[in-house]
């Protein structure tokens, strides 16, 4: 016996498992090994560790907060293009999958035709019917060299990018929401300052007026007294504007009006977010939702030049059936019908122009382009990280200025106050005073803001929790 078919055939098994697609390497970290020194003490003292398998929940802790991200998450758009996004790659994946098994159908045909007497040479003249009914394989690549397997592996990477892309998007819209969240709550802060001023300033204004009647007080601290309540109206028109505009932008985001119970009515119905700790760039980038799929994407180039690789070499492709075959319907399934067909097919690149080569040059191009946008995204995200906690160490030591600057003016206004009532000072150091103290308040509100809105962007940047 011919050992040559054992021999093919073992050659065959052998190639069915070779892959063409370059070792994976990922690309070393083109950042420092640790965050800028003026972002080291960023994250404050008690700062926790942000870990990427923990919920968004455990960041955001406000209940009212929470129940509006999550009215976010289910109706926002974005999130279900991403969702459906997600379901296309995986479709893709699939079919590109199913390539490498075999396509199994059934096939019928019917055929009639007729030999006219003029052309013999194609067999006695009459008129000839055939039926066939088979079931087989239709044009099953043998993947011997990698190419369905280096295609199947792209598609893979695709399909975990675009899953990737979902989580940064859910990320982002728990960023944005929470962020109009405390947007709305500091301009409910102020809107109260400034009804509390405006109510102050019209008490001041009948004692005052009560004053000038008895001679005591002059015209011009009436008139003083009398522009500072309209000022303080215009105040609160202002801030009541501000609110309504808060409000609606976040029930845009939210995709669904909000009920009153949801709103989160000043800063002290708002529980402060815990300070996070940035953690050591190797272990914090690499698990970044857009670094991840950056990656993917780089492994998806790197698996496609395994394909071109493998298109220099034969492929082998295989169609086959069995069935039955009469001259009469009725006998189609009758015994002695039965026929078969097996079509091998060998095809070889010999000549192509140069366009294997070309190919093969594109897809290491393509590769080179994905590890530089991976290493683009790896040092975008550290400097976006470096500038939130240089920021969130700023922001620190200004609001505790501003705390200290609130309680100097508090007592400065208190003692233009009584030397006023004194008869010491004119009216006109107490607005000064009142002025500056209602400055500050203000100030410390935005300050608040700004801190709040600070560790939700060190929550984005530094890659979230879904």
């Amino acid at each position: 016996m011919s050992r040559k078919p054992i021999v093919l055939a073992g050659a065959a098994l052998a190639l069915s498992g070779c892959l063409m697609i370059p070792k994976y390497t990922r690309p070393d970290l083109p950042v420092p090994s640790s965050w800028p020194e003026t972002a080291a003490a960023g994250g404050g003292a008690q700062a926790a560790p942000l870990a990427t398998d923990v919920r968004w929940q455990d960041y955001f802790t406000d209940p009212r907060l929470c129940s509006v991200i999550e009215l976010a998450l289910a109706n926002n758009r974005d999130l279900r293009i991403a969702a459906l996004g997600i379901e296309k790659a995986q479709a893709l994946y699939r079919i590109q999958r199913s390539a490498l098994s075999p396509d199994i159908g059934v096939m019928a045909s019917g055929q009639e035709y007729r030999i006219p007497k003029s052309m013999p040479e194609l067999g006695n003249p009459g008129v000839f019917r055939e039926y066939t009914v088979e079931a087989g394989i239709s044009s099953w690549e043998l993947d011997l060299f990698g190419r369905l397997r280096s295609l199947k592996a792209a598609a893979l990477e695709q399909y975990l990018a675009t899953e990737q892309a979902r989580s940064a998007t859910q990320i982002a819209i728990v960023g944005t929401v929470a962020s109009g969240y405390f947007a709305l709550a500091a301009d409910e802060e102020h809107l109260a300052l400034s009804r509390s001023i405006l109510e102050t300033q019209t008490s001041s204004v009948a004692l005052i007026q009560r004053s000038n009647e008895l001679g005591v007080a002059s015209d011009l601290d009436l008139r003083e007294a009398q522009s500072q309540v309209d000022a303080a109206r215009a105040g609160v028109a202002t801030y009541i504007g501000a609110v309504a505009t808060d409000r609606n932008a976040l029930e845009a985001l939210v995709g669904a009006p909000m009920s009153t119970d949801l709103l989160p009515g000043g800063w002290s119905g708002v529980k402060e977010m815990p300070a996070l700790s940035p953690g050591v760039p190797s272990e914090v980038l690499v698990h970044r939702p857009d670094i991840v799929a950056a990656e993917h994407q780089l492994k998806a180039a790197n698996a496609n030049i395994g394909a071109a690789r493998a298109s220099f070499f034969p492929r082998i492709t295989l169609t086959g059936g069995g069935g039955s075959m009469s001259d009469e319907l009725s006998k189609l399934l009758g015994a002695g019908s039965g026929t078969w067909t097996f079509t091998p097919q060998i095809v070889a690149p010999l000549f192509a122009g140069g366009s294997l080569k070309a190919n093969l040059k594109a897809a290491q191009v393509d590769r080179d382009i994905a590890a530089a946008q991976y290493e683009k995204a790896i040092q975008q995200a550290f400097a976006e990280v470096g500038d939130a906690l240089t920021l969130r160490r700023t922001l620190v030591e200004a609001r505790g200025a501003e705390e200290l600057l609130v309680d100097h003016l508090g007592d400065a206004y208190r003692l233009s106050d009584a030397r006023y009532k004194a008869g010491i000072d004119s009216y006109l150091a107490v607005l000064v005073s009142q002025r500056s103290l209602l400055a500050a308040q203000h100030g410390l509100v935005d300050m608040r803001l700004a801190e709040e809105t600070n560790l939700v962007t060190l929550f984005k940047v530094l890659g979230g929790g879904v």
